[in-house]
């Protein structure tokens, strides 16, 4: 019997082993591991087949080998190629590779280990640059210590991000509930308000407060006479011009053109006030007038800053008024009225003159006649 299961291959052996085919149980261990000791050609070939490999590659290519076929032959894989008994070949099979390249690998192996004993080694302290200086002892305790390093740190900021998002979510259900709280209140208000107004109404109606209202009985305006404009705006609009509203820029302009129409008639009346020609006294008081008027003209574009942010139309902006400009512009107004007078004063000398000496050309034109 023994001599027949060597004469099989390594694999039709365990599998033979692992049915319990025939077999005596005292014969199995030593059956095993005497299958597991022969290895012919034939079956190493086989198995490198198996593996998708040729002799002489290396031990990353065995192991990548093996897990692409495991994913595609093994039962839990939940692939549709799934197969026991192939999973069973490929890993007895990766077990003969692993082992044959093992055994070649290992005389440059020793030889390797015999060139490092005279290689430079590297200091001990670099050995400490690594792992961000967390552990003790060895590398490879260092490594272990770090990896276990990394995992604290990282559980840690998990629960940091937990504990901020629930802290975000119940600062985010506060605020909605203080918003709807809000909002309750303000239909609540509105309501109220809604229901005295109607209740007003009716007891308006009652009384018959509506009944001598000065529209009663006429159709009601609701339209412009031009298309372009909306119906309901036209409508809001005119109803507010009725109730003498206003809105803030317009007042505002008004205001502006009210205050240097007075500035300029005052800057003109206190110029006309001290004469001319103007003694030097007369020229100091002038110099005065014009500071003051110059100070007063600032204020004023500073309410012309205040017009353009509230103003609605770009076009409708103001710029800011020149002191110098209006004070130049006085000047020019100052000798306008200057000169009208004059000339009403040449026309009254005519006039009277005129008047003086008018029988006398009128007789003379009489006697020529």
């Amino acid at each position: 019997l023994l001599c027949v299961c060597a004469m099989l291959s390594n694999t039709m052996g365990h599998r033979l082993v692992a049915r319990g085919a025939l077999i005596p149980r005292k014969l199995k261990p030593f059956l095993c591991r005497m299958l597991s000791g022969y290895k012919s050609k034939n079956d190493v070939r086989d198995s490198y087949k198996m593996l998708e490999l040729e002799e002489g590659c290396s031990l990353d290519e065995v192991r990548n080998s093996y897990r692409a076929l495991a994913k595609k032959y093994h039962p839990d894989s939940g692939s549709s190629t799934a197969d026991p008994a192939a999973f069973i070949r490929v890993e007895e099979a990766y077990r003969v590779v692993l082992s044959d390249v093992a055994a070649k690998q290992k005389p440059s192996d020793a030889g390797e280990e015999e060139e490092d004993q005279f290689k430079l080694k590297s200091l001990q302290h670099r050995h400490y640059l690594s792992f961000e200086g967390v552990g003790i002892g060895t590398p490879s305790q260092r490594e272990k210590q770090y990896m276990q390093f990394r995992v604290d740190r990282a559980t840690e900021q998990v629960l940091e991000y937990q504990q901020h998002r629930l802290g975000s979510s119940y600062a985010g259900t506060d605020l909605m509930r203080a918003r709807d709280v809000r909002e309750s209140k303000k239909v609540k208000i509105t309501q109220a308000v809604e229901r005295l107004v109607e209740d007003l109404i009716q007891e308006s109606m009652a009384k018959g407060d509506f009944d001598n209202l000065r529209g009663k009985g006429k159709p009601l305006q609701k339209f412009s006479d031009c298309p372009h404009i909306d119906p309901m705006t036209h409508n809001l609009n005119r109803i507010l011009i009725d109730n003498g509203y206003q809105p803030e820029w317009i007042l505002l302009q008004k205001e502006i053109r009210e205050t240097i129409e007075q500035l300029r008639k005052s800057v003109v009346a206190s110029r006309r006030k001290l004469g001319e020609p103007m003694t030097p006294s007369e020229q100091e008081q002038w110099n005065q007038i014009c500071e003051q008027f110059m100070e007063d003209i600032r204020k004023l574009n500073k309410r012309v800053d205040n017009f353009n942010l509230v103003v609605p139309i770009m076009s409708r902006q103001m710029v800011h008024f020149s002191p110098q400009k209006e004070i130049v512009r006085a000047q020019k107004s100052y000798k306008a009225l200057m000169g009208e007078a004059s000339h009403s004063d040449t026309k009254e000398s005519q006039g009277e003159d005129g008047k003086r000496f008018g029988w006398k050309s009128s007789l003379f034109k009489w006697l020529n006649i």
